[in-house]
């Protein structure tokens, strides 16, 4: 069932009123005007701008005293044939006293007439008692079908006011719409008519400039992030565990495992110690898998608007689905929730938008692996570990000996300094208890100690950083301990 359909079932359920929350006005109007032509009714149309005007003949004048929000409410609630009113951004002007009573009388004469309210708004504004009479209605995105029409279409209407070359592959047509998904129709359009702008020309090429375009909208609602991910799981010391574990579910998302049999694999949880490198794991599965990476920014989720933050969330989600396959990644998962563990303070928001985020991890069809991270085991809610939200739930806790080796070796690499000239297993027994964070910030201050003094970096220069700096495993020892007893028999170790 598409939007048009959809939205003619909630005419003819007789819903009074309907709020559309969007950005994507132009898409939101035309749902509306496809609905009430294919259900043979009138539309009329009030803006700030303009007044009550046509809806479906826009360029007709508007009736006289509808410049206002309420004067524009009245006039719907004195027409009796059967039609639906459109009200743009109207909240911004009835939030209160006569013009919230004129719009919840609007809304009963709706009613009574048979007829519809449509509230189309940038952000969600509503008071309660609105929000209990409307019904909310979401625009979905355009699937792979109709954005390849969708290019077409706006290939066309370039051509025709200026002619332009297009030497696009099938495959190439196949990128630009994988990568133009969870964007919206209004979105797509204006990636298609970037890529052409500069040489008049669409062709595979092209597939980069689309790939770019899409990163900058994505993030500008703050709500998801494209993460870079040039590292490697060689680039990451011990974790052999939790390294084989990704090593065969690499070819998961392929078309063959399908036919193998295979589910997508959901997700891991990492619990364990502050700068263990649940981080750096998330990064490196991606460039392992070779899939995109997105950060979940949960405090962008949250509005002060009620029903905003789930909103969002849905929203967040829901662009993720369209985007897959992708690797999903909620890093510090119980900061963002952590009223949902313990008695709630924020009237049971962080309950709701933990329940919104549950339900979607169980239900999901599309391939997106989701990667939690957290550090504080006891702000997490019990349902995130019950058996079936996630594939698996790893302990990392600090680096053993030779993982310790490992890291040391990395990042003395990584510094461009000769490892040959360093005792590893020195560094390795001097850096017991320490994290991998916290090994490298050794490495960073000796770094700095040396070129200070302008001598080369040695083994003892770092030893003496070492000792000099006690990790966090002794100035928070008990919490560390409490951390691996409860680990014990609960989770997978990492290494």
């Amino acid at each position: 069932m598409n939007d048009v359909e959809s939205f003619e079932n909630l005419v003819q359920a007789g819903y009074p009123c309907v709020s559309i929350v969007t950005h994507e006005e132009g898409d939101a109007l035309e749902i509306v005007r496809q609905a009430a032509m294919g259900l043979k009714r009138g539309v009329q149309i009030w803006s700030a701008g303009y007044g009550v005007r046509d809806g479906l003949l826009p360029d007709t004048g508007a009736e006289k005293d509808t410049s206002t929000g309420a004067g524009g409410l009245a006039h719907f609630a004195n027409v009796t044939e059967k039609s639906i009113f459109i009200a743009l951004d109207v909240m911004e002007h009835v939030k209160s006293g006569l013009g919230l009573r004129v719009l919840r009388d609007t809304i009963k004469a709706m009613e009574r007439n048979d007829n519809m309210l449509v509230l189309i708004d940038g952000k969600d504004e509503y008071p309660p008692v609105i929000k209990s009479y409307a019904k909310e209605f979401e625009i979905s995105l355009p699937d792979a079908e109709e954005l390849e029409n969708l290019v077409k279409y706006t290939l066309r209407n370039i051509h025709r006011k200026e002619p332009i070359e297009i030497g696009i592959t099938r495959r190439g047509m196949e990128a630009i719409v994988r990568n133009l998904r969870g964007l919206s129709r209004r979105q797509a359009k204006q990636l298609v008519r970037d890529a052409v702008a500069e040489d008049k020309r669409f062709d595979d090429d092209d597939v980069n400039l689309v790939m770019a375009g899409k990163r900058r909208m994505v993030q500008g609602d703050g709500l998801l992030q494209f993460i870079q991910t040039p590292l490697d799981l060689k680039e990451i010391g011990g974790m052999n565990n939790l390294k084989a574990w990704l090593n065969k579910r690499t070819k998961a998302f392929s078309k063959n495992a399908v036919e193998f049999g295979l589910e997508a694999p959901k997700g891991v949880l990492m619990l364990g110690v502050q700068g263990g490198g649940k981080s750096l794991c998330a990064k490196a599965v991606a460039t392992a898998w070779q899939q995109p990476l997105l950060r979940l920014d949960v405090g962008s989720l949250y509005n002060s608007y009620v029903g905003e933050s789930e909103r969002n969330l849905r929203k967040a989600l829901r662009q993720t689905e369209f985007m897959s396959p992708v690797i999903l990644w909620i890093d510090e998962i119980e900061k963002a929730f952590a009223s949902a563990a313990s008695q709630s303070t924020d009237g049971g928001l962080s309950k709701r938008m933990f329940g919104t985020l549950l339900t979607w991890m169980q239900d999901h069809k599309e391939p997106v692996f989701v990667i939690a991270t957290a550090n504080d085991i006891e702000a997490l809610p019990p349902e995130l570990l019950r058996k079936g939200r996630f594939d698996e739930i790893f302990f990392i806790g600090l680096p053993k000996k030779k993982a310790r080796r490992k890291i040391f070796e990395i990042h003395l690499n990584k510094r461009k300094r000769d490892v040959a000239k360093f005792d590893l297993d020195k560094l390795a027994q001097n850096s017991e208890g320490f994290s991998g964070a916290e090994i490298e910030q050794a490495v960073i201050s000796a770094l700095h100690d040396a070129y200070s003094d302008k001598v080369e970096m040695t083994t003892e220069m770092v030893v003496e950083i070492l000792k000099n700096s006690p990790p966090l495993s002794v100035t928070m020892r008990e919490k560390i301990e409490e951390l691996y007893a409860w680990a014990e028999g609960r989770c997978v170790p990492a290494d």
